[in-house]
């Protein structure tokens, strides 16, 4: 469980740069506590250009202000590895209300004939279904290089947090398919009071690295309440996911979050740092005690993304509806993680 904390942690990365280990190491012991503590911090001193990022919203609202028609050509549900648009309405949360969010998924663009395309055993990577804009494609692209990077960085930093070799999780990056989105929250200001940007859940992958334009991000803390994360300037939103969470056997915390209701418009995105898809996730030793049962069973990253997604994703629940898509036998509920079901009856 998180505290009760009130406010998020900000920790200054540009140590994990450093050719000093002393250095790398002290970053990465501030970003465990902020893990331990709350699931969720900020970052600053990255490396990534705020022309990266100018280029890459001045794409997204380009394409989100085209007609619903022409956005619906890249339509998620024509895709083979669950890349591209998202209607408003499309992903709806277990027990909660649709959202008025649009989106755009973007993944590792992995060529059709990779030998892990081909043998169908990796659903969620192959080709990125791109619209037909060469701008949209080189922006949104060259910002999906540089945030990937930033992850690996980080990957090394949450390694030397837990007191692992400083390129542990690197075993486990060769082809990860690790989502961009590039979400838009049109303000809507006759929307009914309760009804949500997005609905509360924990994020699937290992860790987030999330941008967005506008305040309207909340987190749950240990008591239950919701408190503000307003971006800050130049800096990223960074929160643990079901991954780390189950690697760590709970130490790190899957904090719950939402988006409430607009109060202008906003764009956001968010880059969920996975692992490669057949990557058996499992309670490293040093964190079960003797004699101690595991708090979670092991499970395949790849399969737990599909599974998640699906149970979220109108066009994956039509397909298994209709018997034409199952989810993995492991398979697990939404809000599985984190301290979100703990507080179900909270106010959604």
């Amino acid at each position: 469980m998180p505290s009760n904390f009130k406010s998020l942690p900000i920790v200054d990365v540009s140590g994990l740069y450093s050719a000093d280990p002393a250095a790398r190491q002290r970053v990465a012991d501030a970003i465990g506590a902020a893990s331990r503590d709350s699931g969720f911090l900020y970052v600053v001193g990255h490396p990534i250009k705020d022309e990266t990022r100018a280029r890459l919203l001045a794409a997204t609202k380009a394409f989100f202000a085209r007609p619903a028609e022409e956005k619906m050509k890249s339509y998620i549900g024509l895709s083979k590895s669950h890349s591209g648009y998202v209607p408003p309405g499309e992903e709806v949360f277990y027990g909660q209300k649709p959202d008025r969010k649009e989106a755009f998924d973007v993944s590792l663009d992995v060529p059709e004939d990779d030998p892990d395309v081909v043998s169908g055993r990796t659903p969620m990577l192959g080709p990125v279904q791109w619209p037909d804009d060469a701008e949209f494609k080189a922006a949104v692209g060259g910002y999906y290089a540089e945030v990937a990077d930033l992850a690996r960085t980080l990957f090394r930093g949450f390694a030397l947090a837990l007191d692992l070799p400083e390129t542990y999780f690197e075993a486990y990056l060769k082809k990860p398919p690790s989502q961009l989105r590039l979400i838009h929250y049109p303000f809507a200001p006759d929307a009914p009071a309760d009804e949500p940007g997005i609905g509360a859940h924990t994020d699937y992958e290992c860790f987030t690295i999330l941008w967005p334009t506008a305040p309207g991000l909340e987190v749950m803390n240990g008591a239950g309440e919701w408190i503000d994360a307003p971006p800050i300037d130049g800096g990223f939103v960074i929160n643990i996911g079901d991954m780390m969470e189950a690697w760590t056997n709970g130490t790190f915390v899957a904090t719950s979050h939402r988006v409430r209701k607009v109060k202008e418009e906003r764009y956001s995105f968010p880059y969920f740092a996975a692992c490669d898809y057949h990557t058996l996730v499992k309670p490293l030793p040093q964190f079960v005690s003797p004699g101690e049962k595991p708090k979670f069973e092991p499970l395949v990253a790849g399969d737990h993304l599909l599974a998640q997604t699906a149970q979220t994703f109108q066009y994956l629940k039509k397909r298994i509806d209709a018997g034409t898509f199952k989810l993995p036998e492991s398979a697990r509920k939404l809000s599985s993680f984190g301290q979100e079901a703990i507080h179900a009856s909270t106010d959604r």
